[in-house]
């Protein structure tokens, strides 16, 4: 029997490296613009006003291509050889989520997703749009529906096969491919993921509160974190990896294989004392082509802080006092925080006496007050 055009760019794919590869129709689907809206109005999305915008852009694939007809998606899988929340107990070294630790995950899924769309667009001559977290569009529901896997109380998603560490991709096409069966919930009654979250971030089950996700608070939030979620945040500096970790279905998960995603060694387990000393051109330097230089050095710092605080490391406490003067008031206003942590009521109030005159952001201010109220 003669292999489909499908079947056929499923072993492309294969041929390519992706894990698993699965097609859905472009049509978009109203639950999903539902879904959204209710989010958006509970003000679960924080800081991310993009997702509040182009709502019927964003849950109707065919926008993004006129024309278009399936949606092919694609995983990429990049599991860590051990369990990231082992490096939780390693105080004095900060925590960078798996995916990050490696070449920067939207290069190298676009450069193999863009082969695998010049593949078919030699084939049917068709029109594409290739997505790696490029363009308003739902990539985890598309996903779903095209058999990768299934959303789970977490909201990423699950496969049988690969577990929870895998990127997606998506191309969008004009040509008609033959559509496959959705992948239905497989989490039953397990809540593993969600009774694990150290901020509480899931109101429910699969409905996430990104104001209070470690995840957002260290690489979205753009602002001071607030003091509740300082100490939980333990010395996580990007990203949160424990509710994918916890997930059973882990027990399928690969390590990842793929030259680019094996974890740069700088990246595991950095001593927090060093990273604090970066400044623009060292961060830079260090984190090129790596998903953490999105964040920007301030954010970057400013988390760092709030980890050395959490790391009850009194010999880091001479780092953190040289970010007192900081340019950056994000830093400065947690390296206040970290030092009324590290130090003794009355070193604490000697630092304030000879910073606190020349301060004039009022968070700064306002952390070395609460700072002395503290003790």
């Amino acid at each position: 029997m003669a292999v489909t055009l499908s079947g056929r760019l499923k072993q492309q794919a294969q041929g390519l490296g992706f894990a698993a590869c699965g097609i859905t129709g472009a049509t978009g689907d109203p639950r999903w613009r539902e879904d959204l809206v209710r989010f958006v109005e509970a003000g679960y999305h924080g800081d991310m006003a993009w997702l509040a915008g182009r709502l019927g852009v964003r849950t109707d694939p065919r926008t993004l291509l006129p024309g278009s007809r399936s949606v092919i998606a694609v995983a990429r899988d990049y599991g860590p050889d051990i369990s990231p929340l082992e490096d939780l107990k390693a105080r004095r070294h900060g925590v960078i989520s798996c995916y990050a630790r490696a070449r920067d995950y939207h290069r190298v899924v676009s450069k193999h997703l863009k082969a695998l769309a010049a593949w078919l667009v030699r084939e049917t001559a068709c029109e594409v749009r290739v997505l790696v977290d490029t363009a308003p569009v739902m990539e985890k529901p598309l996903a779903s529906r095209a058999g990768i896997g299934w959303q789970g109380k977490h909201t990423n998603l699950v496969s049988r096969q690969l577990g929870s560490w895998f990127f997606l991709g998506l191309i969008v096409t004009t040509a008609n491919l033959e559509a496959d069966e959705a992948e239905g919930d497989h989490c039953g009654s397990c809540r593993k993921c969600l009774d694990i979250c150290p901020t509480n971030a899931f109101p429910q089950p699969w409905r996430l509160d990104a104001r209070r996700c470690i995840s957002y608070l260290t690489i979205e939030h753009k602002g001071h974190i607030d003091r509740e979620f300082r100490a939980a945040m333990g010395n996580r500096i990007f990203g949160c990896d424990d509710c994918l970790a916890v997930c059973p279905w882990n027990k399928f998960a690969r390590v990842a294989r793929d030259a680019d995603f094996l974890p740069r060694p700088e990246l595991t387990r950095p001593r927090l004392a060093s990273l604090a000393t970066l400044d623009d051109a060292a961060f830079r330097a260090l984190f090129t082509a790596s998903a953490v230089k999105r964040t920007g050095r301030d954010r970057f710092v400013r988390n760092v802080m709030i980890a050395l605080g959490n790391s009850g490391d009194g010999e880091a406490v001479p780092v953190v006092e040289s970010r007192l003067a900081d340019p950056s008031a994000l830093v400065r206003a947690m390296a206040v925080w970290a030092l009324s942590r590290l130090t003794p009521a009355a070193y604490f109030a000697a630092a304030r006496a000879r910073h606190l005159s020349s301060e004039d952001d009022p968070q700064v201010r306002r952390e070395w007050r609460e700072g002395s109220d503290a003790r």
